[in-house]
């Protein structure tokens, strides 16, 4: 046996480049494999989607967080395909991440953010990025989620009252949030919560109408579309249709 004390460098040198690519081809087959796994994932129920996202958002508000895939090697195995289980469209506002308050990792949600989380009269971008998920991706779920304290709601009901314009396209923007303002004067309450939450009321309802990819699925039963609103001070997610019940 020879005298490992006396191994080369240039022995030793090809050793470790063994060694390694040895090592590398593991960590390789192990992301192609679960890539695989990925790929073959069994789909989920809207009801079901929901719940984990709800779940998911106790955890965040117990500072709790499971933090689930989120290494580089979730993302490398998710690299050629995504099933996100829902849709998400949600106000652009800072303070709101879909991702981090309902604890989901890569691939698990696919968010759509707009100012004011508004959905009827926003054109090809936002209908086509919801439509794209529904009809090319094939998720059961969308979850419309606004949140307390809206800067758009807020700059609507300002305006309304001042009866002045906004510069450029925020004004065009304020307009289509003008009417959840309106309809929810005079309720019992938070004016801004009252408008927040009608807001969210009005698209949940222009997208079970939208033709032609989403009404026929919602008639059918294939995709679920249901509305929350989300509390910057306590990190809670609510159902509005539970309010109702």
């Amino acid at each position: 046996m020879r005298n490992l004390a006396r191994v080369s460098r240039r022995e030793f040198g090809t050793v470790a480049v063994v060694g390694l690519s040895l090592v590398g081809s593991r960590r390789l087959r192990a992301l192609d494999e679960k890539s695989a796994a990925s790929k073959s994932r069994t789909p989920v129920s809207a009801d079901r989607a929901l719940r984990e996202l709800l779940d998911g958002n106790e955890r965040f508000v117990k500072g709790q967080p499971a933090s689930p895939r989120r290494s580089p090697e979730d993302f490398r195995a998710l690299a050629e395909v995504q099933y996100p289980a829902t849709v998400v469209v949600s106000c652009a506002d800072s303070r709101l991440a879909p991702e981090i308050l309902f604890d989901v990792g890569v691939g698990d949600i696919f968010v759509v953010r707009v100012a004011g989380n508004v959905v009827n009269g926003v054109g090809v971008t936002v209908k086509g990025s919801i439509e794209y998920a529904i009809a090319e991706l094939n998720v059961p779920l969308i979850l419309l989620l606004g949140h307390s304290g809206c800067g758009a709601v807020k700059a609507a009901m300002k305006h309304i009252d001042a009866k002045d314009s906004l510069p450029g396209a925020i004004n065009g923007l304020v307009e289509l949030i003008k009417p959840a303002v309106a309809q929810s004067k005079g309720e019992p309450g938070d004016a801004v919560d009252n408008a927040v939450r009608k807001n969210v009321e009005i698209g949940v309802e222009r997208l079970k109408e939208l033709q032609p990819v989403l009404a026929p699925r919602v008639k059918e039963g294939k995709v679920k579309v249901v509305g929350a609103v989300y509390d910057l001070r306590t990190g809670v997610v609510t159902m509005l249709e539970r309010e109702k019940s």
